[in-house]
């Protein structure tokens, strides 16, 4: 993949380049992923709040108000995770939300980027494996992440009951693990844990 400097990426926004949205979709995206999911998020809630950040910056851009004085990554994250916190706000107390504030208010770059890299490339890997599953195993699965239940998902899916949804979800969670650890990729993650 090719890299793109800063400047090459606020320009590229600025011209509405598919190229550079395309990049900072592959590139970044992920780290929006994990930040919504780590924090009472799921994939829609990533990919509209990705777009809205983006929004944000471009409208910035466009009004020649946008200075950075840290890397894109690190200014797109501290935005998207400004409007995350925004958007859980409004639904539920701070507190409720995130067991341990400072965390998130105290802002390290480096850090992020130490911990996001592996967590990211872990994301992409799972990524990955969950969309070479069939289609039924996939919303099977996605349909337990966001806490269906085994009676529901039975009527969604028009399985006989709620015992077969949950059968289902084990063999499909378990052929994803099967494809996961015996992808090379994986051995580096299982040697570092």
């Amino acid at each position: 993949m090719i890299h793109y400097s800063d400047e090459a990426i606020i320009e590229g926004l600025r011209l509405r380049s598919d190229y550079i949205i395309k990049y900072i979709y592959q590139k970044l995206f992920p780290m929006i992923l994990f930040m919504v999911s780590s924090n009472n998020g799921n994939e829609e809630d990533a990919e509209d709040l990705f777009q809205d950040s983006l929004l944000v910056i471009y409208k910035k851009i466009k009004a020649n108000e946008l200075e950075l004085t840290c890397s894109f990554r690190t200014y797109l994250y501290s935005v998207s995770r400004n409007l995350w916190l925004q958007k859980l706000s409004k639904k539920m107390q701070m507190e409720d939300v995130f067991a341990d504030s400072e965390g998130y208010f105290v802002f390290d770059e480096h850090e992020i980027s130490e911990r996001n890299e592996a967590e990211i490339e872990k994301l992409r890997l799972y990524q990955q494996h969950f969309l070479t599953l069939s289609n039924d195993c996939q919303k099977v699965l996605i349909l337990f992440m966001k806490k269906m239940s085994s009676k529901a998902i039975a009527q969604e899916m028009g399985f006989k009951n709620e015992k077969y949804a949950k059968t289902r979800k084990y063999l499909c969670k378990e052929e994803l693990k099967k494809r996961i650890i015996n992808d090379p990729k994986c051995q580096k993650f299982l040697s570092n844990d």
